[in-house]
């Protein structure tokens, strides 16, 4: 099938899938972090103080994802996703109205669940159950929706608040989330399998059946995809949670390091597009164990170049990863464990990923504070994504004959 066709067949269930995306930027790092200095100064907070109620709220969604995710198996995306931007609306306006420290965990938790968390897995679980053949091509559209919040939503904001109050633009967003519903269930009015739990819809995994989320558990491989898994979530979300104080240490404005995230953004687009074509052709298999490669580059520039062309550089190469684990993860469940069971899988998977995004931003926080610059944590991370491309290649490499 031509591109043209299957965007022109598909549009109402890809542009649904997108708008998900899009909005979960409402409660990913590189949107809240955004807003890191005004939350610091607003309510007298160290470096390691905000990270550790990052962490705090952050790992609260983690855990909750776990049951929750896998209500993608049980409700159509149009019920629950209408809920969840509901919920998403809300957790903005929580922000917004907010003039406590001890209530900031509350807020974090409930940005990064319906934000990061829910909206994002609907979409990725919903395009893999509903796309076989094309899975790829689908998560790749649907991934122009995470393109979109980081291109425009960094600069834009930044702008914002030179001219406006910070808290005025957590009360725009919640509408845009609220005013999104009645969008997503237009779309949804007649769902892309609408007998979504019958027998013929799903396509199986390893050893030709679906798996269960207890046999995943104890099955090899999930384990040696958890480094996989922890290390783009925990330290693209420590990158961009640490953008100011990276800014600071380059010493560089707040709004020159975010002129750079649009190429960033760009050059994930281009990652996406060309892992989500590969990925129909040769499978997951083949791709997900050199998919991290382009990280050890990436944090070594960060960690060593001076100038703001280094960190571009850097930036395109993480660009590859992030382009790539757009596609790649979110296909990798549905071709090894099969998509009868998918929701669940994906939500434990969903839940370490979330947990990662919680260590890096404390991680960072603590050892900037004790007096680790952020340069020298990155070779750090550097040094992590050598063996995480190792783990998976390793786990992968022997469970690909199981297929």
């Amino acid at each position: 099938m031509g591109v043209f066709r299957f965007l022109a067949e598909n549009a109402r269930w890809l542009s649904a899938g997108a708008l998900l995306t899009f909005l979960s930027s409402f409660g990913q790092t590189f949107f809240i972090s955004i807003f890191a200095g005004e939350i610091r100064a607003e309510f007298d907070l160290s470096h390691g103080q905000w990270g550790g109620i990052y962490t705090i709220g952050t790992s609260a969604s983690a855990a909750l994802m776990i049951w929750a995710g896998a209500l993608t198996d049980q409700f159509r995306t149009r019920a629950i996703g209408a809920v969840v931007l509901t919920l998403l609306a809300a957790s903005c306006l929580f922000m917004a109205l907010n003039t406590w420290a001890a209530l900031l965990p509350f807020v974090i938790f409930a940005l990064r669940f319906c934000g990061q968390g829910m909206a994002s897995h609907i979409a990725v679980v919903s395009m893999s159950r509903w796309f076989v053949a094309t899975r790829g091509k689908a998560l790749s559209v649907a991934g122009l929706g995470f393109a979109l919040g980081e291109a425009a939503l960094p600069v834009g904001s930044v702008s914002l608040m030179l001219v406006m109050d910070w808290r005025w633009l957590w009360v725009a967003v919640a509408c845009v989330s609220l005013l999104a519903v009645p969008l997503l269930l237009m779309l949804l009015t007649h769902e892309r399998t609408p007998q979504s739990h019958a027998e013929t819809d799903h396509s199986v995994g390893m050893e030709q059946r679906h798996w269960r989320r207890p046999e995943v558990l104890r099955h090899y491989l999930f384990w040696f995809m958890i480094p996989a898994l922890l290390g783009p979530s925990a330290f693209n979300t420590a990158f961009f949670f640490q953008q100011v104080h990276f800014a600071e240490v380059k010493g560089w404005t707040h709004l020159e390091l975010a002129t750079l995230f649009p190429v960033y953004t760009a050059a994930a687009v281009g990652a996406m597009v060309v892992a989500g074509g590969l990925l129909d052709r040769v499978g997951t298999g083949r791709l997900i164990p050199w998919s991290q490669l382009p990280m050890i580059v990436g944090f070594s520039c960060f960690a060593l170049g001076g100038s703001l062309g280094w960190t571009l550089v850097g930036l395109l190469f993480v660009a590859m990863t992030t382009g790539a684990n757009q596609t790649l993860p979110n296909a990798f469940w549905a071709e090894f464990y099969g998509t009868r069971n998918l929701g669940a899988i994906k939500a434990m998977a969903a839940a370490v990923m979330v947990l990662g995004s919680a260590l890096g931003p404390g991680i960072t926080g603590v050892l900037i504070d004790v007096g680790v610059g952020i340069e020298t944590q990155y070779i750090g991370v550097a040094v992590y994504f050598a063996f995480a491309s190792a783990m998976t290649w390793i786990g992968v490499s022997r469970a690909r004959r199981m297929l």
